[in-house]
C-alpha cells in the first residue's frame, strides 16, 4: 500500500496498545483546498489530527502513527465508550463537506479507502459493526462523512454494516406512520446498534434526539434526510439490531 508522511503534532504522546484500537472512525476534511486541510491538521494550534488523510487523488497520508491517539473524535460515544480517540484510528477523506459545496467521493479516494481500511481491520482485529462515521459518535455536532459515503458500497467489503432489506421493502413503508410504540422501539433498536440516546445538559432531549435520527438517516437512509422515523426507518433499525445482537 503506498503511503507518503506528512505527521500531525497534534496527538497524545503516551503510546496505547494495539488492542486497545476497538473502531475506525471515517471523516470529511470540511474544506474547500486540500492544502488548507494539510496545513490545519499539522499545525499545533489547530489542536487536530488524524491517523491517516486521503486526497482526492487517492494518495494516502500518514499523519499519527496507529499506537498513539490522535486527536479527530472529539466529544463522542458509542455503546459503552466514550472519548473515542482512545480506542479509534480516524481516518480523513478530503471532501469540501456540507457547507462547502459537499460532493461525491472520487473514485480513486474510495478504492484507497478499502485498501487501507482492509489492512487495518486484519492487523487490529476490529469488528465491521465498529466501523463508524462522525456523525454516528457525535450526533449532535457532526454531519461527516455523510449522506454521500458510500456505506452500502463498502459493507459489501465487510467495511461497516449495512441492513438486508429490498429496495421494495424500503420503498413501500418511506413515509408511513408509526405508532408511540413503534417510536419507542425504534429508539431502543438505535442504543442496540451503538448510538448514544443520552442528551448531555447542553441539548435538550428532543433536540438531540432529531439530531441522533439524522446521523441514523445519513447512515443507512441516504436517500431522505428529514428527523422523522417512518416505518422504513424503524424496519432498517429491527434488521439492522437483529443482525448485531
Amino acid at each position: 500500500m503506498d503511503t507518503t508522511l506528512n505527521y500531525s503534532p497534534n496527538f497524545e504522546t503516551k503510546k496505547r496498545k494495539s488492542d486497545q484500537i476497538k473502531f475506525i472512525i471515517f471523516h470529511y476534511t470540511g474544506m474547500k483546498k486540500e492544502s488548507e486541510v494539510i496545513k490545519k491538521l499539522t499545525n499545533i494550534k489547530s489542536k487536530v489530527s488524524s491517523h491517516y488523510l486521503i486526497k482526492n487523488n487517492g494518495e494516502i497520508v500518514i499523519m499519527v502513527p496507529d499506537l498513539y491517539q490522535a486527536w479527530h473524535a472529539g466529544i463522542s460515544s458509542w455503546k459503552n465508550f466514550r472519548s473515542l480517540n482512545k480506542n479509534s484510528i480516524g481516518i480523513e477523506i478530503s471532501n469540501p463537506g456540507h457547507n462547502s459545496n459537499y460532493k461525491n467521493f472520487s473514485k480513486k479516494q474510495i478504492q484507497s479507502l478499502k485498501k487501507l481500511s482492509k489492512f487495518l481491520i486484519k492487523k487490529y482485529k476490529i469488528d465491521k459493526k465498529n466501523i463508524l462515521g462522525h456523525s454516528d459518535v457525535a450526533p449532535d455536532r457532526k454531519k461527516d462523512p455523510g449522506e454521500k459515503f458510500p456505506w452500502k458500497y463498502l459493507a459489501k467489503f465487510k467495511i461497516g454494516n449495512w441492513h438486508s432489506l429490498s429496495q421494495k421493502t424500503l420503498l413501500i413503508n418511506r413515509g408511513k406512520k408509526i405508532t408511540p410504540i413503534d417510536k419507542k422501539n425504534f429508539f431502543i433498536n438505535l442504543s442496540k446498534i451503538g448510538y448514544s440516546i443520552k442528551s448531555s445538559k447542553k441539548i435538550k432531549k428532543d433536540k438531540f434526539l432529531k439530531f441522533v435520527i439524522i446521523a441514523f438517516q445519513r447512515r443507512f437512509r441516504q436517500e431522505l434526510i428529514n428527523s422523522k422515523i417512518d416505518q422504513e426507518c424503524l424496519f432498517i433499525s429491527q434488521n439492522l439490531a437483529k443482525e448485531l445482537n
